[in-house]
């Protein structure tokens, strides 16, 4: 069974969604791809995993590093679960771009070369926003590019984690 609550965040609110392992989406509302891997049938009800990701978002809403991360279930392609596994080892405040970690994937499966479009479609594609901090991908030359978020909670969030306030 998923289960959902709904979370107000300074950026607009955020839908939560578990499964009994773990946090299995986290999208602001309205987002592109906005829950499209949960299943109709869910259930509203709190549960230790959204609180503990409740307390997560407060910590980073005020603008500090949260020293803990919630359970996470993520379910994707082998290729998506590379990627996002490289996105959750972005230090906060800090940023990288889709070159960058198409060249890290292409390293970790012997291969010359792999497309940023296809990291792209990966890192667009990240159910759990924030926690798997996608908003911290650049496009070439650090453009700010591509967030299901939309541009402008990107740069707030970069924004928040460079010490100004959302």
């Amino acid at each position: 069974m998923q289960y959902i609550c709904t979370y107000a965040s300074p950026l607009g609110d955020i839908l939560l969604a578990c499964d009994g392992i773990g946090l299995t989406g986290l999208w602001f509302m309205g987002a592109k791809y906005f829950a499209r891997t949960l299943p109709p049938e869910r259930e509203e009800q709190d549960t230790p995993v959204f609180q503990e990701t409740r307390r997560w978002l407060d910590t980073y809403f005020i603008g500090k590093e949260p020293d803990f991360t919630p359970s996470i279930h993520l379910t994707g392609t082998d290729f998506q679960l590379a990627v996002w596994e490289i996105l959750k080892q972005i230090p906060y405040g800090q940023t990288t771009t889709y070159g960058a970690i198409a060249r890290q994937i292409a390293s970790q499966k012997g291969l010359l070369r792999m497309s940023a479009q296809a990291v792209g479609g990966a890192v667009g594609h990240n159910p759990i926003s924030i926690l798997i901090p996608c908003h911290r991908v650049l496009g070439a030359n650090d453009s700010l590019t591509g967030y299901a978020g939309g541009i402008e909670k990107k740069k707030q969030l970069l924004a928040l984690e460079k010490g100004q306030a959302c």
